[in-house]
């Protein structure tokens, strides 16, 4: 992308981990930076710090599950800046329990944040991107793709987000504006620390394996990279792309893989 000082950048669920990370990278490589989640202390804190390095940033506070939320969240940025080139989709959480313990509520937020909230995201942001030609990233999951015990709901939300965006790959032929799904394995989140109803639990464990975890950071810089590549889908980390593979070759052997897994309580 040209003129890179001049372009806006809205991230969701930006006041930490991947979020975060990410508003960082693209103030490295120039860009302006609108940062967005519900905690509106960590998200000043945050474009105070990306100011103090010489960037520019916005908080914009805002409830993904809200639709007017979202949309007065997009304004403000135009109010602002007058425009928008790159909106991240990143704001998700995942509901913990096995299918047959699950309830109404439980799956209906779930959706709600992952789904809902994902495409509305790309609604009110969509009339600005096609004025300048710009992109779309969903963050997704590995978990798209494989089976996903005691995660299901999450599993399932992330299979939605891939759809959402081969849909959108279609709908934005012709219009300029290009869709990057973006489907990381193992990372370093606090997505572990947050319960069913969305509060989060500093003290909670995270009971995935920490020797295949990537740092927020590299996985940034993938992440953005991937994005202005105007990739359609990108799978990372090593391990991800490996049992994507193999879910497609092996899947009794993925299937074998999860079962003896480290599960979420």
């Amino acid at each position: 992308m040209t003129n890179t000082k001049e372009s806006v950048v809205w991230i969701t669920g930006a006041s930490s981990g991947i979020g975060k990370a990410m508003a960082f990278e693209w103030v490295r490589l120039g860009y302006k930076v609108a940062l967005s989640a519900r905690r509106r202390g960590l998200l000043e804190e945050i474009a105070l710090e990306i100011r103090n390095l010489g960037g520019e940033a916005l908080a914009v506070p805002v409830d993904i599950t809200e639709e007017k939320s979202i949309g007065n969240a997009v304004q403000s940025i135009i109010d602002y800046w007058g425009r928008l080139d790159v909106a991240v989709a990143n704001a998700g959480f995942g509901v913990i329990g096995s299918i047959d313990r699950l309830n109404a509520k439980d799956w209906n937020r779930q959706l709600q944040v992952n789904v809902v909230g994902l495409a509305l995201t790309v609604k009110y942001a969509l009339p600005h991107l096609m004025q300048k030609q710009g992109r779309i990233g969903l963050v997704g999951s590995v978990g798209a793709y494989i089976p996903n015990p005691n995660v299901g709901a999450y599993g399932a939300s992330k299979a939605a987000v891939h759809s959402i965006g081969q849909t959108l790959q279609v709908e934005l032929t012709g219009t300029g504006v290009s869709c990057t799904t973006i489907h990381p394995g193992f990372v370093v989140s606090e997505i572990a620390k947050v319960d069913n109803e969305g509060v989060w639990h500093p003290e909670r464990p995270d009971p995935r394996p920490s020797n295949l975890m990537w740092p927020t950071d590299k996985a940034a810089k993938v992440m953005v990279k991937a994005i202005i590549k105007r990739k359609r889908v990108y799978i990372f980390t090593t391990h991800g792309r490996v049992l994507v593979c193999l879910q497609r070759w092996f899947p009794g052997l993925v299937r074998t893989i999860v079962s003896k897994g480290p599960k979420p309580e």
